[in-house]
């Protein structure tokens, strides 16, 4: 079995996520979606499960982030280049996201 990872969030709106992260490039599986959550494809391997903030403490042990002013984690994906870093960065900005830091490039390209 090919190994994967599951990354879990708790959103307020799974639905206007799931926009979100269509426009960086993701595609929604349906087979693993409903109100309560959204499953979210990156790759054959990495998967983002975009959850309700009851449905994600049906599984937490402790109180859920407020990520406005707590920070929860770092997560990056991967790309093949800086163009298409910029992409996805113009593409997540004209969805709804925001840039918390100054873009730097740390070369790893």
């Amino acid at each position: 079995m090919n190994k994967q990872i599951f990354l879990n969030f708790a959103v307020k709106d799974p639905d206007k996520s799931m926009e979100f992260y269509t426009a960086l490039g993701f595609t929604n599986n349906p087979q693993f979606s409903d109100e309560t959550g959204k499953c979210m494809v990156w790759s054959d391997s990495i998967y983002v499960m975009l959850l309700t903030h009851e449905k994600f403490s049906s599984f937490a042990t402790k109180p859920i982030a407020d990520t406005k002013s707590t920070l929860a984690g770092l997560f990056s994906l991967s790309l093949n280049s800086v163009d298409e870093v910029n992409t996805v960065m113009t593409a997540g900005l004209a969805a709804g996201g925001t840039e918390p830091s100054e873009m730097r490039d740390y070369g790893f390209m």
